[in-house]
């Protein structure tokens, strides 16, 4: 009691030390309300420099934590600001900006503003920004460097002009970097931070040598495509730095002495004996390849007669119409014509230097893989144990054969990380042979719908979705970059799955070959992928067409079910709808393990969203190649920031490739 009454006195007698606590108290209780009343006036301040027009509707209400865009609050203070689709047509002003400290994400993606994009030298705590499909320009800011934090940095879709900053590299966890489609110019720095997954610096005027660097190979051709001076391994285009302007030797005088004469005449010398050297090598070789001709003629016409003297046709190209002898191992022997003897034509630079001839590939066993319309397909295993994927366009239109080599060739120019390499071919009068490189993992309809032994399919988790979906549509975009090129022929019985399980496309490019007469009809199941304006066959199929058979196919993928039905014509708006039902039996079923997040929806959302774009029954609704890839990659960018999956995790991805046999059969 006496030390209560002690206390008790001393506040009695001292009044300035009860106003002090009483001040502290005032001030510690004020001090929430006034950060949250900096932070609206700066949301205020920012809002009259990017909205002339008053799309935002800020301002009303005393708690600006519930105003539009504003999607997360901490302490008072705003942490997340996403303002997206407001067609906003101001500037950002920077010193509003930089007020709000403690933003984690920002986006003002897709709207319309313009001028240069301002430093953000006071958001240090900033791990998001999107600043994509707007009409910034300028150079990018050199403090974005300063943010330690930063992961995600995506400019892309601007006017932004200048170099790339190489302070960038010193972003220690960056894993998000898209600066496609501007104007930058100058080299690409050396990123090699372990942390940077998605990478895109295409469709700019860079130049010079891509850094080799650990992570920077990583990326394949379509993050660099289009940037004319560029060269390097990931785009397999070679550097040639050509000498320098200035000669590196000395000029020679006009005035030689002896001495110089007497050189010049040892080097003309010279090079009569190695002319003379060269000459007889070329007809040495000119005479070993006559030889080997004639060797290969003779066991072509022993081959033949084996044949004739059997009765039936023997390994591939047969010659008959009926390939289901083709399952038993044998020999190729083909129908030469009156010509005689064809030739195996390689089409890449290097394709020349493959490890079989003409005459390894006519003793190969053959085993049937499919049958299609265009014709079949085979796996062929040489005496070498080497094995590639022979297709056989039997039963389509031939056209000349000039014609059929001058296409062949643009499809063997082809060269893509999601597409099947068409290696080599070979045409007789009345034959057409294509060579591909084999891939034993199978089809990507054997991993969405497994054996039927197996029990049927289901929906993929969408981390593996996301990640098959930007595959096929950067492959499907590499070859719609060719004018007037299509696949033609997009199904899921049509992508392989390559040595570290990406999607690859094949049968590209080949419906022009493909013989409108043909007896043989597609099934109804691959009917449903062409897009309704092409499902006579006799009409030309376009790049819309494509991208429908692309939505199609995307569906395929979220639902585990294979088109067997009009999916436009039958459920209509209700797509979605319909899909989510699918998903949800099978999450009900216990196939495929809940989410418990919003995340998970939000994706299939998106996917969901591109899919109904593509299957729009106007071909001119529908997206370009290029725009829907840009769609995956950002839905896929920020699955990976809003969620701890990844695609390689457990269960999810790889423990479903890792389940497949690793030799599937399929048809084209």
């Amino acid at each position: 009691m006496g030390g209560g009454g002690t206390l008790l006195s001393r506040y009695n007698s001292s009044p300035s030390f009860l106003f002090f606590l009483l001040s502290s108290l005032f001030l510690l209780l004020s001090g929430f309300p006034q950060a949250r009343s900096e932070d609206s006036v700066a949301l205020l301040a920012l809002k009259a420099s990017v909205d002339p027009k008053g799309s935002l509707q800020w301002g009303g209400g005393s708690d600006f934590c519930q105003w539009h865009g504003v999607k997360e609050c901490l302490n008072g203070r705003v942490t997340k600001l996403v303002v997206e689709r407001f067609n906003l047509s101001g500037t950002l002003d920077g010193k509003s900006l930089n007020q709000l400290d403690q933003l984690r994400v920002l986006s003002f993606k897709e709207n319309s503003l313009s001028g240069q994009i301002p430093e953000f030298s006071g958001l240090k705590n900033l791990k998001s920004l999107y600043l994509n499909n707007n009409k910034f320009s300028g150079r990018i800011p050199v403090s974005l460097s300063l943010m330690h934090r930063l992961k995600v940095i995506v400019l892309a879709g601007n006017m932004l002009s200048g170099q790339i900053p190489r302070s960038l590299v010193g972003l220690s966890r960056l894993y998000v970097l898209y600066l496609q489609d501007n104007r930058l110019t100058g080299d690409i720095p050396p990123f090699n931070q372990r942390s940077l997954r998605f990478f895109n610096v295409s469709n700019n005027a860079l130049s010079g040598e891509i850094p080799a660097t650990a992570q920077l190979v990583r990326f394949n051709e379509s993050s660099f495509v289009a940037n004319v001076d560029l060269c390097g391994l990931q785009i397999q285009k070679p550097c040639n730095f050509g000498p320098s302007a200035s000669p590196a030797y000395p000029i020679v005088p006009r005035k030689m002495g002896h001495h110089k004469r007497n050189k010049k005449l040892i080097l003309i010398v010279i090079l009569c004996v190695g002319g003379f050297a060269l000459l007889c090598v070329v007809a040495a070789v000119w005479m070993v390849c006559l030889r080997k001709t004639r060797k290969e003629t003779e066991a072509r016409s022993k081959v033949a007669a084996r044949g004739v003297e059997e009765g039936t046709p023997s390994g591939v190209a047969s010659g008959g119409r009926d390939d289901s002898s083709a399952s038993k191992q044998g020999g190729f022997s083909w129908d030469q014509g009156p010509d005689g003897l064809g030739s195996l034509v390689f089409l890449g630079p290097g394709d020349q230097q493959m490890s079989y001839s003409l005459e390894d590939l006519l003793k190969a066993s053959a085993e049937t893989l499919g049958r299609g319309t265009i014709g079949s397909t085979y796996k062929a295993v040489m005496e070498s144990g080497y094995i590639v994927t022979v297709k056989r366009l039997k039963d389509a239109r031939y056209p000349k054969m000039e014609e059929f080599r001058r296409h062949i060739e643009i499809l063997g120019r082809l060269r893509h990380p999601n597409l099947v390499t068409l290696r080599a071919y070979f045409q007789a009068k009345e034959e057409r042979l294509l060579v591909y490189d084999y891939f034993p993992n199978g089809s990507l309809f054997s991993l969405i719908h497994g054996s039927r032994a197996a029990g049927g399919s289901k929906p993929l988790h969408w981390t593996s979705c996301l990640k098959i979906a930007e595959d096929l549509a950067a492959g499907l975009l590499y070859i719609h970059q060719n004018p007037g090129l299509t696949h033609g022929n997009l199904k899921s019985t049509n992508v392989l799955l390559g040595s570290d399980f990406e999607s690859c496309l094949t049968d590209y490019g080949l419906t022009p070959f493909r013989n409108p007469d043909s007896q043989e009809e597609s099934s109804a199941s691959s009917l449903f992928y062409r897009a309704p304006e092409c499902r006579d066959v006799r009409k030309p199929l376009t790049q819309q067409a494509d991208v429908y058979s692309y939505g199609v196919l995307l569906l395929e993928l979220l639902t585990g079910k294979t088109p067997f039905q009009d999916l436009v014509q039958e459920h209509g708006s209700d797509i979605p709808k319909w899909v989510r039902s699918v998903r949800e039996e099978e999450t009900e079923s216990g196939d495929e393990p809940a989410s418990g997040n919003e995340a998970s929806e939000e994706k299939l959302s998106a996917l969901l969203n591109i899919a109904m774009a593509c299957v729009s029954v106007t071909p001119e609704s529908r997206p370009v190649m290029r725009e829907v890839l840009r769609m995956i990659r950002e839905a896929r960018a920020e699955a990976h920031l809003s969620s701890n999956s990844s695609d390689h995790s457990p269960g999810r991805w790889s423990d479903t490739v890792q389940s497949l046999p690793r030799e599937e059969h399929f048809s084209i």
